[in-house]
C-alpha cells in the first residue's frame, strides 16, 4: 500500500475477528462431476443455468458469473499442446494404441473448479459506493443484495472476472463462501459435496500448508510443471483466500497470470491528481494575472 492510504478491504476491522478462512482446490484430483456447482446453486438458491452448447467441450457454464459461483472447467488439450507440455515435463504419460502408433494420447483432460478468490485487497469492495460489499469476520468478501444499487463499478474492478450482474435486476452477485454456513460452523456447500476432496476448506494458513505439501507430492510423482496459484502476493495482489494446484499455466485455466488490485495504488493516484490540480490552478492564476496586466 502507498503511504497514508489503506484500502477498506485490506482488513476486516472486527475486534473479534475469526481466523481467516479459505479454499484450496486441488485440480489434480478433480473429476469434473460438477457436484460443487450443483451444491452451490442448491444451497444459495441460485437460478438454474440452462444447458446450452458452448463450443467448449462439456463446459456448459463457461465461466463464473452472477448465476455461476462455482465453475468447473473442462479443458481438452490435443496433441500439439500435450507434446509441448511433455517436453517441459508437465505431461509424460504414454498410452500405446492411442494417438497414433504408441506415443502420446490424442488428448488429455484438465479439470478445475474455479471460485471467487476473496482477496485481501478486494478492489470490488473498495470501489463500491453503497457499502453493499463488506469483509466478514472470516476475512471473506460478501455482497449484500439488499443494498446493491446495480451501479456495476465492482465488475471491471475484479481482476479475476468473478463478480457479475443479473440481467433481470442488475444487482451484483458472487460467491459468499457460504457466509451463513460459516456462522453456523459448517463448511461451504461446494466443499461438502466434493467426492474427491478436490475442494478443501479451512483456516487459510492450514490451506497454505496443505497446498505446499500437495505440490511436493505431485512434483515427486514427476509432474514438474505443477504449480500453485494464489499462494503469494504476486502481480500487485496482497494475497487471496482461494488457492489452486494447477497442472499447467494459469492462462490455460482462464486465470490471469499477474492479477492486479486496481485500488492498490489509489493513494498515489489521488496525490498525482492533487499535484496536477494544483498545477492547473497555478497556471490559471498566472494566465489571469497576465491578462490583467
Amino acid at each position: 500500500m502507498s503511504a497514508g492510504f489503506t484500502a477498506p478491504s485490506a482488513t476486516s476491522g472486527y475486534d473479534d475477528a475469526q481466523p481467516r478462512m479459505g479454499f484450496f482446490t486441488d485440480t489434480s484430483v478433480c473429476i469434473g462431476c460438477k457436484a460443487c456447482e450443483v451444491a452451490c446453486k442448491e444451497w444459495n438458491d441460485i437460478p438454474a443455468t440452462l444447458f446450452e452448447f458452448s463450443g467448449k467441450s462439456y463446459d456448459n457454464t463457461v465461466g463464473l458469473g452472477a448465476d455461476v459461483w462455482r465453475h468447473v472447467a473442462f479443458i481438452e488439450q490435443r496433441v500439439p499442446r500435450i507434446q509441448e507440455a511433455a517436453l517441459s515435463g508437465v505431461f509424460t504419460e504414454e498410452r500405446p494404441g492411442e494417438g497414433g502408433e504408441g506415443g502420446l494420447a490424442d488428448f488429455r483432460w484438465l479439470m478445475s473448479s474455479d471460485v471467487c478468490k476473496h482477496c485481501t485487497t478486494a478492489s470490488c469492495l473498495d470501489v463500491c459506493p453503497t457499502g453493499a460489499l463488506f469483509k466478514t469476520e472470516f476475512a471473506t468478501v460478501v455482497v449484500q443484495e439488499d443494498i446493491c444499487n446495480g451501479c456495476g463499478y465492482c465488475i471491471p474492478a475484479c481482476p479475476y472476472g468473478v463478480i457479475d450482474q443479473r440481467k433481470d435486476d442488475g444487482r451484483a452477485w458472487k460467491c459468499t463462501l457460504c457466509y451463513d454456513r460459516l456462522k453456523g460452523d459448517l463448511e461451504p456447500a461446494c466443499a461438502k459435496a466434493c467426492p474427491t476432496d478436490s475442494i478443501n476448506f479451512g483456516p487459510l494458513e492450514a490451506m497454505e500448508r496443505m497446498a505446499a505439501e500437495r505440490l511436493d507430492t505431485v512434483m515427486a510423482a514427476h509432474v514438474p510443471g505443477a504449480q500453485l496459484y494464489g499462494d503469494g502476493p504476486s502481480g500487485g495482489m496482497d494475497g487471496v483466500g482461494s488457492l489452486f494446484l494447477l497442472l499447467d499455466q494459469p492462462e490455460v485455466y482462464g486465470l490471469p497470470p499477474d492479477p492486479v488490485a486496481v485500488t492498490k495504488h489509489v493513494g498515489q493516484l489521488w496525490r498525482a491528481a492533487a499535484v496536477a490540480g494544483a498545477a492547473l490552478v497555478g497556471a490559471a492564476v498566472a494566465s489571469f494575472a497576465g491578462v490583467r496586466r
